[in-house]
């Protein structure tokens, strides 16, 4: 799968990695349910952190469509609710 994170650039997921990511995206949905703004931080900045290690980064002269787009670590928690669908922001 091809991830993009807004403002920084796309990386390649392999499947083995996506129920790693799907916790802690359950992580971030909850966070946004309860408005909880510090948990919310603290989980979009895993999702990513996890994005970045558990993914192979393409260069940037490769365009290839991504899959799923994810926020950067600025977005704050109201424009990520507006993002997130009853399977957060990683379906499955």
């Amino acid at each position: 799968m091809i991830m993009r994170i807004l403002g920084e650039g796309q990386y390649e997921i392999a499947d083995e990695h996506l129920t790693r990511l799907n916790e802690l995206d359950s992580a971030l949905q909850s966070a946004a349910d309860a408005g909880d703004e510090a948990a919310f931080a603290t989980a979009l900045s895993a999702l990513l952190d996890a994005v970045r290690s558990l993914g192979t980064s393409l260069p940037d002269d490769r365009i290839t469509p991504s899959e799923l787009v994810l926020p950067d670590a600025d977005t704050s928690l109201t424009q990520v609710r507006e993002l997130l669908s009853d399977e957060g922001l990683i379906p499955g």
